[in-house]
């Protein structure tokens, strides 16, 4: 009993080993045709089988998963093919429109899926095989620009459907097939700002076999040319129909007749002198070519340089350090008394710089009371509160003022005393009696 269950369970174990082993290495093959939109949409469900199961029961959609899409041999994808996947929680998108240069031409898309949350990687391979159709190319089309959409969410079937059948009601054509699909981003649109849920836009061509209906027309009426160019709303009488759920922007509508097409030429131009033939072999230059000396290169480039600008610093150096005067030779060459009289002016000027720092220190000598040897008197200077001294003679006349005190002063002989006066002087407020014992110390 017990070697049967395991032999069932081992069973089960590598029936569920090959199913994943056949899952990774299995190639999924598709054929679109060429010049209709292909549109394949790579389901995360499709791949959850392949890596470990979430740990919370039931929550499996949780592992964020992306795609890398690549054909085989090659870093990217073919021209024409173009994926979309806007999170790690929603599934991957191929779309692109071929045209007739690959029917015939089978593409291997290498389809890595990568979980963000294990790490582990797996990877299908998708072979496309492009077919060729009688319809292919249709010679009426049509561009839509839809503002209100999402390259990703127009890509959904349900959608496109919808969108194809306002077209069909609009058109009336009898074929009528969605060719290629752009998001706007892609021509060079702006990313919208994350308000009001603006959407970027996408670029919808679709062909029919029949030409194209009168309300289509409108948009080539002066009339709504004109308010076009007035960055305003053209009048169209089947945006009706398109109103409920896809908004078009009716000025940056294109209709194209295949039919009155030009086709356009191009030649090459005639390859110049240097230019290998187009079939021609290229012959590699001989093996026994001589070296190159590049040591006359280096004397020209460095070394001649570098000796120019070594002469003219030695010849700077020489002129600013051995041919300086100095201040003893131009003292030599300076007469006597220019030299006492610069000496002058500088000790009188320091001076001077010194009183009008500081205007409470005492006064110099110049600016003491005036001692009269005949009368005893001792008159101090003339300096009044409001008086500018900056612009004040260091001498001045002595004058009889007011506000004068008497002070004694003693004669040659005799006991008796005789008073003399002087003018009482305050500086800030306070008296200048110290100036009059100074002056009576003289």
């Amino acid at each position: 009993m017990l070697c049967t269950m395991s032999a069932a369970a081992v069973a089960v174990w590598l029936g569920t080993v090959v199913t994943i082993l056949s899952r990774s290495h299995a190639d999924r093959r598709v054929y679109p045709s060429a010049g209709v939109l292909f549109v394949h949409v790579l389901e995360r469900e499709h791949f959850k089988g392949e890596f470990p199961p979430y740990p919370k029961s039931g929550d499996a959609s949780s592992d964020p998963i992306t795609f890398n899409t690549n054909l085989m041999g090659y870093p990217d994808r073919p021209g024409w093919l173009r994926y979309i996947q806007r999170t790690q929680h929603s599934d991957g998108v191929l779309y692109g429109s071929p045209t007739a240069e690959h029917v015939g031409k089978p593409s291997v898309i290498e389809i890595t899926a990568y979980n963000r949350r294990t790490f582990e990687t797996a990877r299908h391979n998708l072979v496309i095989n492009i077919m060729a159709t009688e319809e292919f190319p249709l010679p009426y089309q049509a561009e839509f620009y839809i503002k209100n959409m999402n390259v990703e969410e127009m890509l959904a079937s349900e959608v496109l459907g919808d969108f194809l059948g306002a077209v069909k009601n609009v058109w009336q054509p009898e074929r009528l097939n969605a060719i290629n699909i752009t998001s706007a981003l892609d021509r060079g649109g702006r990313v919208p700002l994350p308000i009001n849920n603006l959407k970027e836009g996408v670029y919808v061509m679709v062909g029919a076999d029949v030409a194209f209906s009168s309300c289509l027309r409108e948009v080539e009426s002066p009339h709504n040319q004109l308010r076009c160019s007035q960055e305003m709303e053209p009048v169209i009488s089947c945006d009706k129909k398109f109103r409920a759920q896809f908004h078009i922007d009716w000025c940056k509508i294109s209709l194209v007749d295949i039919n009155k097409v030009v086709p356009v030429y191009i030649t090459r131009p005639d390859p110049g002198t240097g230019i290998l033939p187009e079939f021609g072999e290229y012959s590699p230059p001989s093996e026994s070519l001589m070296g190159r000396n590049y040591f006359s290169d280096f004397l020209i480039t460095l070394a001649v340089p570098s000796a120019v600008a070594l002469v003219l610093f030695f010849i700077l150096g020489y002129t600013m350090c051995c041919r300086r005067e100095g201040v003893e030779k131009r003292n030599m060459q300076t007469p006597d008394i220019e030299l006492v009289h610069h000496s002058s002016i500088q000790k009188s000027t320091k001076e001077l710089r010194n009183m009008s720092k500081n205007r409470e220190i005492s006064w110099p000598l110049s600016t003491l009371p005036v001692f009269n040897p005949v009368s005893g008197e001792v008159v101090p200077p003339i300096h009044p509160d409001n008086y500018e001294t900056t612009s004040m003679p260091l001498m001045q006349t002595q004058t009889n003022l007011q506000n004068q005190i008497t002070i004694p002063q003693q004669r040659p002989s005799g006991d008796n005393y005789v008073m003399s006066t002087f003018r009482r002087l305050e500086v800030n407020g306070i008296p200048e009696e110290r100036k009059v014992a100074e002056a009576l110390n003289l």
